[in-house]
């Protein structure tokens, strides 16, 4: 299916569509935000994936988060080789939030991409998200594959650097499958927002860990979804430095997400139809998967105490009435089991492979579709 007129009235009407790419028409510009706290090691080959980029106009700002390292005197010797390339140096640390916010408030584009300074953009990415927007109006974020990798950036992938297809998901539906899953399915740096849709919805909320996933959600509201199939969009670097490894345990990755869902609900994705249904399922979705990942740990031999309370905790907050699930009758089973609960129990091993199977069927659509679960 071509994009056309057509096309953007079925999205509307409520159809998740698979379209085959079309080319760009023109050269969109593209505002790269890059936050960077003692990154300068990693800002080069950062800056340079995006001053790279075929077929669109870039600009960068480069936000130093008063750095300790040589990142600002990188940054300033990278604005100097290239006018394209803009830096703002704050004279105390202000955290991510206030960072991306603040090269937020200077970029000026057709779309806005966060970069952290420790990731990279594959080539071509650009064009290939930007042109999903110039043929469809109405989606104001695209996303597609991004690589995880640890050392040194891998070498593009074969066949990876071209578009298959594109699907669409009317926003208010792919918020709704979020909501029913309590989870996000980007990363960060593979994103590609329209500009005018991220100056109606405002930045980023201020949350330790969940702002990007927050501010995803909030775009989705007000604005269709797309995905760009079949190729990589961006590299994200696992390292023990980054901000995604450091306090992050299961209690505070759901605790983190139960209050992205908050912040989203309180804020103007409170005043959309449907809000108070979507907030329900998106709580109930929280504490369903605690109380998943509480009784997974059990039966894996993985789970200390304060472990399993704080998860019990989190899915108890999030939705008081957990406690006449079977979900919740599962766990105390669990707990309450004569002996202690063992993984070498029959019952143990069923559902400890069970997981397994439906963890990997899981990475496995998210690879292809973009999305855990859901329609696609």
């Amino acid at each position: 299916m071509t994009a056309d007129r057509s096309t953007l009235a079925r999205t509307r009407s409520g159809r998740v569509l698979h379209i085959v790419p079309v080319a760009l028409r023109r050269r969109p510009h593209v505002a790269v935000v890059v936050p960077c706290f003692n990154y300068g090691r990693f800002l080069p080959a950062a800056v340079g994936s995006v001053l790279a980029q075929p077929g669109v106009d870039v600009s960068v700002v480069v936000v130093d988060d008063a750095s300790t390292d040589d990142s600002l005197e990188v940054a300033r010797s990278l604005a100097a080789a290239d006018p394209r390339v803009q830096v703002i140096a704050h004279e105390s640390n202000r955290g991510p939030v206030e960072t991306f916010n603040d090269g937020l408030a200077a970029a000026r584009g057709d779309y806005l991409v966060r970069l952290d300074a420790d990731d990279l953009l594959t080539p071509g990415s650009l064009a290939r998200a930007v042109a999903v927007g110039e043929a469809l109006p109405d989606v104001g974020l695209v996303y597609g594959h991004p690589v995880h990798f640890h050392g040194d950036p891998p070498a593009p992938r074969r066949g990876r650097d071209r578009a298959s297809g594109w699907t669409v998901w009317p926003g208010t539906q792919w918020l709704a499958d979020r909501c029913a899953d309590g989870t996000n399915v980007i990363t960060s740096p593979e994103v590609v927002m329209r500009m005018s849709v991220v100056e109606r919805v405002g930045g980023q909320q201020p949350l330790a860990h969940t702002h990007d996933m927050e501010m995803w959600f909030r775009i989705a509201a007000f604005a269709d979804v797309a995905y760009v199939r079949g190729c990589d969009q961006a590299l994200h670097r696992e390292h023990a430095d980054s901000l995604s490894a450091r306090k992050v345990d299961d209690v505070k990755d759901l605790e983190q997400r139960l209050e992205a869902f908050e912040v989203l609900f309180a804020g103007v994705v409170g005043e959309v139809p449907g809000a108070s249904v979507l907030r329900s399922t998106a709580l109930r979705a929280v504490a369903l998967r605690a109380l998943e990942i509480a009784s997974h740990r059990l039966d894996r031999g993985r789970a200390s105490e304060s472990v399993t309370q704080g998860l019990a905790a989190v899915a108890l907050r999030a939705w008081p009435e957990v406690v006449g699930q079977p979900a919740w009758a599962r766990l105390q089973r669990r707990l309450q089991a004569p002996g202690g609960w063992s993984p070498r129990r029959p019952a143990a091993v069923l559902a400890s492979a069970a997981s397994r199977v439906e963890a990997e069927r899981a990475v496995w659509r998210w690879e292809r579709h973009g999305v855990y679960g859901g329609a696609r």
